[in-house]
C-alpha cells in the first residue's frame, strides 16, 4: 500500500537512494515474493485503507545522510562506519506487559508478515527532511501477536549494544547505551507505525537501520530508532536516550509541530534535501502533515508544547 499524506508530494520531493549493499539473502527472496506475488498489499487495517493512495514515484537523490551517533556525529562518516555492524543472524526479544514473550529470529518473524510500501514524509529535529518509499509491516501486527496485558500503556524499543562494531559505544561517547526510544501503546497501535526490513524496494542498508528499524513517519526522525533488538511493553513511560540526555531539546512525544521551536532554532520551516541550493525552503506541517490521521491521538494534549 502506498501512503500520503494530506498533499501529493511532487516526484521533485522524493528522496533518491545511492547503492543500497549487504542484501540478506532470505530477506531479499521475502520481498522479491511481495512484489510478485501481491504481498505488497494493504496492511490488515481498516483506517490505513481509508488512507488515499498515489503511485510510486520514482526515487531521486540521496541515501547515506542518517545520523547513526553510535557510530560517529559525520552523516557520510557513519555511512562507512556501519557496514562493520553485524545483522545475520538476527534476534528480537519481546517481553514485559505481555501474555506470549521471547525471542524470535528476524526471518521468523517475517514469514508470519505480509510486507508493504509506504512513501512517508521523514522530518529531522535538525529541520531537514526527506520522502522515503519504506518497505516493512505495522508494529501494531507484532504487538497483537504477543498478546498485550491490560497493564501495558507504553512500549520500549531497545537498538543493539555492539562496542565492538560501534566506536561511540566502545567510547562511551555522547548518550548511554544502547539506544532507547518509546511510544505509548496507542501511538505503537496506530496503522501508520511501522516496522521496516527496507526502503526502495531493497533490504536496509546498514546506515540506515538494518535489518529492522521502526518508523513514526508524523515524529521527529529521532524517535525511529534503528537496528531494534528488544521490544517490551511497560505500564509506565519508559526513559529515551535523547530526553535523558537533554529533556529541554529532545521531548518523549516528539511530534512534528512546526509551531514549537527547538531550544535552539525554529522549527517553522525545513529544509527539503535533493531540492536544490536555491529552492525555497518547504513549510513543515503540524504531525508532518499526518494531521488527519493522527490528531485524534492527542485531543487532550496542549499542541503549544514541544513533545
Amino acid at each position: 500500500m502506498l501512503i500520503k499524506t494530506e498533499k501529493d508530494i511532487p516526484a521533485s520531493e522524493i528522496t533518491d537512494p545511492q547503492v543500497f549493499a549487504n542484501r540478506r539473502t532470505l530477506l531479499k527472496s521475502l520481498l522479491a515474493m511481495a512484489a510478485v506475488g501481491g504481498g505488497l498489499g494493504r496492511p490488515a487495517s481498516a483506517n490505513a485503507e481509508n488512507l488515499p493512495e498515489l503511485s510510486p514515484t520514482p526515487p531521486a537523490i540521496a541515501h547515506n545522510y542518517t545520523n547513526y551517533y553510535e557510530f560517529s556525529y559525520r552523516k557520510s562518516e557513519a555511512t562507512e562506519l556501519a557496514q562493520a555492524l553485524r545483522t545475520d543472524p538476527w534476534q528480537l526479544e519481546i517481553g514485559g506487559e505481555v501474555e506470549k514473550g521471547g525471542k524470535f529470529y528476524l526471518e521468523d518473524i517475517l514469514k508470519q508478515q505480509a510486507l508493504s510500501e509506504r512513501i512517508y514524509r521523514f522530518r529531522c529535529v535538525e529541520a531537514w527532511s526527506m520522502v522515503i518509499p519504506w518497505l516493512g509491516f505495522p508494529l501494531a501486527a507484532l504487538i497483537k501477536q504477543a498478546r498485550p496485558l491490560s497493564s501495558a500503556k507504553f512500549v520500549k524499543f531497545i537498538s543493539v549494544y555492539q562496542p565492538e562494531s560501534m566506536p561511540n559505544q566502545a567510547n562511551n561517547a555522547i548518550l548511554a547505551w544502547p539506544y532507547v526510544e518509546g511510544l505509548r501503546l496507542d501511538e505503537a497501535m496506530h496503522p501508520l507505525t511501522l516496522l521496516a526490513v527496507g526502503m526502495y524496494g531493497e533490504t536496509l542498508a546498514k546506515q540506515n537501520g538494518a535489518p529492522l528499524r521502526l518508523v513514526v513517519p508524523w515524529k521527529y526522525g529521532f524517535k525511529s530508532i534503528k537496528a531494534i533488538v528488544k521490544i517490551d511493553l511497560l505500564s509506565h513511560a519508559p526513559l529515551t536516550s535523547w530526553h535523558r540526555f537533554a529533556p529541554n531539546d529532545y521531548g518523549f512525544y516528539a511530534n512534528v509541530n512546526p509551531n514549537v521551536p527547538h531550544p535552539r532554532w525554529s522549527q517553522h520551516s525545513e529544509r527539503l534535501l535533493g531540492s536544490g541550493f536555491f529552492t525555497p525552503r518547504r513549510k513543515t506541517e503540524l504531525f508532518n502533515g499526518y494531521g488527519e490521521q493522527v490528531a485524534g491521538l492527542y485531543n487532550n494534549m496542549d499542541l503549544r508544547h514541544f513533545f
